[in-house]
């Protein structure tokens, strides 16, 4: 990323993306700033290639697509490795994300989806046998977010 601060356009630009980005066009963040639709689009290609916006994902409820099961699966790994086994963990099927965590031991969460306690416990020995030591397993049952305060720009 550029040394350059986000500006407040940039920061409207994101936090209206953050809020629905299949839903919003460029015209409709343009007529909000009061700034026109090419300058939105320039904009966003420009915080695209500074890796400032770095994708769009669709939002999935899991258990209307008929798999029930959605874990958090707590592990822990070397801190050497933490990172390489992060990523290949990435690559076992029915992982959805990860995170890794900057301390302590249990530094590597794993959330996973899947149709039934097969699905869950297969994953756990494919994240085992890569060398993460599961921890804990918590079934999720709701998970709600909502987008950074940092880019409303309307109520700083």
């Amino acid at each position: 990323m550029s040394d350059e601060p986000l500006d407040n356009l940039d920061k409207r630009i994101i936090h209206s993306l953050q809020q629905d980005a299949r839903k919003t066009s460029a015209s409709d963040i343009a007529e909000q700033a009061g700034v026109s639709a090419s300058t939105v689009r320039n904009r966003i290609r420009n915080l695209e290639e500074e890796d400032v916006l770095t994708g769009y994902h669709p939002e999935v409820n899991y258990e209307a697509a008929s798999y029930q099961l959605q874990t958090l699966i707590v592990c822990t790994a070397p801190i050497p490795d933490r990172e390489t086994l992060a990523r290949e963990a990435l690559e076992v099927p029915g992982v959805v994300a990860v995170r890794e965590i900057m301390t302590g031991t249990e530094n590597v969460h794993v959330e996973a989806i899947g149709s039934d306690s097969d699905d869950l416990s297969r994953i756990g020995r494919d994240l085992d046998e890569l060398g993460l030591e599961v921890v804990d397993e918590d079934l999720i049952r709701n998970e709600y977010e909502r987008t950074f305060h940092g880019f409303d720009v309307e109520h700083m």
